[in-house]
């Protein structure tokens, strides 16, 4: 009984430390999670100062109506443009464009806004604006962002290269839109965003702490001279439609927001006008959507939150690059419409590449550059004649030429147009055809309004 009585004691004695040891270990405090104040359910994507209000009559029936959250990202401060207020100008003019958008949003309730520092770059070439804007450093700005207010939906500017005033900032910020949008939910993407800093009360943490997340739905917009091609596209949202919390229609409410950018006089001057003369003719287009892409249950021409549940959803891969399939001599456009042809399949919007067929815009009397590229797939180098077929008027400045492209290579051509000094504005066509060895190649059709207004090539 002795033994007993000891090895008991003996065991009693371990279950106490235990239970004493196991009462002793701390509860850890729960995981930190993100900052609720800058959830947003829609993340809009632009370009300048007063980009915005190409979809505000839209952003004022979500806000006011149904109490969605909204942040929104600008590429530039504007700094490129002209001042109707004073004199102003490329820094300067950024700071007080900065200024008007955040009062501009402020009207909305839109709090959270964020500019890239990219530097604005008039033209139509999306490509000189990825470059001036540092692309890499850019996107990593636009992935961090989403991350932080974890959209929903994002909206952004038409990675396209479409006919009216077709701003290649504009174009840039819809492609760090579908590659942040692509990007945000991978770990492997800017992974120092999502790595958990050391001790986040404390000072020198160089992780950032934030959460990968998969937005849900990308919509895009365009300011096309013809909105022909976004018919069916995309939802549409009426700007007369009268709000149910505010009592005015929509168009007011995108009238009163373009008022703040006083230093544009063909927005927030002409805005001012309009509200001054009770004429709001400019307002009233409905504003147009193209659906870029979802990855919830959710139709073309559909509420942009049509399928949105409030739970974040797993990292969706996209099909990425492939390398194009291609056999002899051949001829494509290159610049922004090859960049276009490779860029959208790589990111599961292939059909945004096919919405319109190639266009461009330029005023008479103007220099219109149009990049080509002659490739040859065959074993042995070939000499290919380019020759162009111009509308009455048209002059041809370089571009037509015997090129000898080697092997397996591209030979990139740049072809320089000059445009009637006096055309009235039309749609007319531009044609180039490619032969090697006397056979037929290849041929490119350019469509082409001359019309005032246009931007520098």
């Amino acid at each position: 009984m002795k033994i007993v009585r000891a090895i008991a004691i003996i065991l009693l004695g371990f279950v106490t430390r235990a239970v004493s040891t196991a009462a002793e270990i701390p509860k850890a405090p729960p995981a930190p999670g993100p900052d609720e104040r800058y959830k947003a359910d829609i993340l809009l994507i632009v370009a300048h100062p007063d980009d915005e209000t190409a979809v505000t009559g839209y952003l004022a029936k979500a806000i006011f109506d149904e109490h969605r959250r909204v942040a929104v990202i600008f590429g530039t401060r504007g700094d490129g443009g002209g001042d109707a207020m004073g004199n102003a100008q490329a820094a300067a003019l950024g700071a007080e464009r900065e200024i008007e958008a955040r009062r501009a949003l402020a009207y909305f309730g839109v709090m959270n806004v964020w500019f890239l520092n990219g530097p604005d770059t008039p033209g139509q070439d999306v490509l000189r604006s990825l470059e001036t804007w540092n692309h890499g450093a850019s996107l990593g700005q636009t992935v961090r962002l989403v991350r932080l207010t974890r959209p929903e939906v994002i909206l952004t500017w038409l990675p396209a290269y479409v006919a009216g005033e077709n701003h290649d900032d504009h174009q840039a910020a819809g492609v760090l839109a579908t590659e942040a949008f692509d990007l945000a939910g991978d770990v492997t993407a800017f992974p120092e965003q999502v790595s958990a800093p050391r001790d986040r009360q404390t000072i020198s943490n160089l992780t950032e702490g934030l959460l990968p997340w998969q937005p849900k739905k990308l919509y895009y917009f365009s300011d096309a001279s013809h909105s022909d091609f976004q018919e069916g596209k995309g939802p549409k949202y009426a700007t007369d439609a009268v709000s149910p919390a505010r009592k005015l229609p929509y168009y007011r409410f995108a009238a009163e927001e373009m008022a703040f950018h006083l230093t544009q006089g063909d927005t927030g001057q002409a805005a001012k006008e309009a509200l001054a003369k009770g004429d709001f003719k400019y307002f009233l287009d409905p504003i147009r959507l193209v659906f870029g892409k979802s990855l919830v249950k959710s139709t073309v021409t559909g509420d942009i939150f049509e399928g949105v549940e409030p739970s974040p959803i797993p990292f969706a891969r996209v099909r990425g690059y492939e390398a194009p399939q291609r056999a002899g001599v051949s001829v494509e456009l290159g610049g922004p419409w090859a960049f276009y042809q490779q860029f959208c399949p790589a990111h599961n919007v292939g059909h945004v590449a096919h919405l319109l067929s190639p266009e461009v815009a330029i005023a008479p009397g103007e220099r219109l550059h149009v990049p080509l590229l002659i490739h040859n797939d065959t074993g042995e180098a070939q000499e290919v004649q380019l020759t162009v077929a111009l509308p009455a008027g048209w002059t041809d400045t370089a571009g037509t030429a015997i090129y000898s492209v080697r092997a397996h290579e591209s030979y990139p051509v740049q072809v320089f147009l000059g445009s009637p000094q006096k055309d009235a504005p039309a749609w007319q066509e531009i044609t180039w055809k490619a032969e090697s060895r006397g056979q037929n190649v290849g041929s490119i059709v350019l469509r082409v309004n001359t019309a005032n207004g246009g931007l520098p090539q």
